[in-house]
């Protein structure tokens, strides 16, 4: 076999055989060599994916010192959190003989609306400082709250303001992380950033022979987080590196522990990526007003007499059969456009009519029973919830949990509905606007009138759901095979091809 070891392009490795845990598959592997010359021969190679290393041997001796080379050449900074997996990543890397450094970020000063007081990013510093000691490496540390603030919080209100769920945590990846933090590691010197993200990072060769780098699923299923890393690109992902993707959580607990790290024994982060867990309708009220609205259930009767949902239903049994898989192709750009369209519930009206009291003096006045939904009570700004959520609604004397199944935010209104089959809880069909896709793998891009079978989430944790991805002239259609309950614009849906490969994402 050839190979050309090249600093700049890099080396491919084809058809090596990769063993862990009692795995064996093909893969090539390209990486970033410093440039020794020629080498030729039969190689073989020995992947160690929970500590990333690879080692290519030509013989024993060669290997070592090629090895070596490539650790000792490569500056890495790791995104150091005060956490125990940025911890455990910045240890694995520093024992594999890498130059590695750690830099900490501070992307928020407020605390108001925050739950854990308002030195809680002080301690983490404090932590991850003690962390960068034990393990002997250099510590900086970064205020990139300014473009925190503009790139990720504004964006954030302004989702808020128009009705839809952002998702701070993936453009914090994309935005900060990824970009700001990553540009102001390589002022340092550094040619990669490495965080603690349970995911994994692999590359191929294209077919016009430039390295094609790939996301994948972390190997732990229970802490994959791959969905927070959906809006990266190529370049991004070739600065980019994931230690413990390929280590379990509670591994990555025992690595800390006998080692001492000060981390070790750290709880999780929660809530807003780097803002922390927070009371979210006090938080957002630092720009969102506070308007008290009127709290709607929808009734089954809505759905038998609304024109809207008979014709989805009608278009849904156009390709649902019992025995085959779904045909959502047949259907045209504008049928998938009414089915994709969430249900609109401005047709529910009430009118008010005018009753005495028990003692016949007083009158009053009340709504009109209306069988396709009744005032429930009162909220405090449709823009402070979001679609599927039943927590923090404050409404009793249900037998099954209340969820918002849509808001009106010009009128103010949260609609609902009981349990969790609710009509209205449940859609099929979501639309991605052209300007909202986005390719991780620029190879892959889907033309105009093709379709393609996917793995799908739509929120982070949830697992992964069979669909149809359609590519239109008017935006990318995704039908999946069993209705989503909570469908929230806004929110990101991720694509996954079978073998746990992220290849894109788009805005709800």
């Amino acid at each position: 076999m050839h190979i050309n070891i090249d600093s700049q392009a890099g080396v491919s490795l084809y058809e090596k055989r990769e063993s862990y845990a009692h795995r064996t598959a093909t893969t090539s592997y390209p990486c970033c060599i410093p440039a020794l010359g020629e080498f030729r021969g039969s190689w073989s190679c020995t992947t160690f994916p929970r500590a990333n290393i690879r080692i290519f041997s030509l013989q024993k001796k060669e290997c070592i010192v090629l090895y070596r080379i490539f650790a000792e050449g490569m500056k890495i900074c790791v995104g150091l959190s005060g956490g125990v997996d940025s911890s455990v990543a910045a240890l694995l890397l520093k024992q594999q003989g890498y130059d590695v450094f750690a830099m900490f970020m501070q992307n928020w000063h407020d605390t108001e609306g925050t739950l854990h007081g308002d030195c809680e990013w002080e301690e983490d510093r404090f932590v991850a400082e003690m962390v960068a000691r034990k393990i002997g490496i250099p510590f900086y540390f970064i205020d990139l709250s300014n473009e925190y603030r503009q790139r990720v919080v504004d964006y954030m209100f302004d989702e808020y303001s128009h009705g839809r769920t952002p998702n701070p945590d993936v453009l914090c990846n994309r935005e900060i992380k990824f970009d700001a933090f990553l540009k102001a590691a390589r002022r340092l010197g550094a040619d990669m950033v490495a965080t603690g993200h349970y995911c994994r990072k692999d590359s191929i060769t294209g077919p016009d022979g430039n390295v094609i780098y790939r996301i994948l699923a972390g190997s732990d299923p229970n802490k994959d987080q791959s969905y927070f890393l959906c809006q990266l690109n190529q370049e991004q992902l070739s600065r980019a590196m994931f230690p413990i993707g390929d280590i379990c959580k509670p591994e990555v607990r025992r690595i800390a522990t006998e080692a001492d790290l000060p981390s070790a024994d750290k709880k999780d982060s929660q809530g807003i990526c780097f803002v922390g867990k927070v009371d979210l309708p006090v938080f957002l009220q630092q720009k969102l007003k506070s308007v008290k609205g009127d709290v709607v259930e929808v009734f089954d009767p809505f759905f038998e007499d609304n024109g809207q949902y008979r014709r989805q239903q009608e278009l849904l049994s156009r390709i649902q059969t019992p025995s085959n898989a779904p045909t959502p192709e047949t259907l045209s750009d504008e049928e998938l456009r009414e089915l994709s369209m969430p249900l609109d519930y401005s047709g529910i009206q009430f009118q008010t009519e005018t009753y005495r009291s028990r003692n016949h003096h007083e009158k009053k006045t009340r709504y009109k029973a209306n069988p396709w939904g009744k005032i429930i009570g009162t909220h405090d700004g449709a823009q402070f919830v979001t679609i599927g959520q039943h927590k923090g609604l404050g409404i009793g004397g249900h037998k099954d949990p209340v969820f918002v199944i849509a808001t009106d935010m010009q009128k103010n209104i949260i609609y609902v509905g009981e349990g969790h089959t609710h009509k209205g809880l449940l859609r099929s069909c979501l639309r991605i606007e052209a300007g909202d896709i986005h390719w991780i793998r620029p190879d892959l891009v889907m033309q105009t009138g093709e379709s393609r079978r996917y793995k799908l989430r739509i929120r982070y944790r949830q697992p992964l759901q069979d669909a149809t991805l359609l590519m239109r002239e008017n935006g990318l259609y995704i039908y999946f095979d069993c209705p989503q309950r909570g469908i929230t614009p806004g929110q990101f849906a991720v694509w996954y091809a079978e073998d746990g490969e992220m290849i894109g994402s788009g805005i709800i």
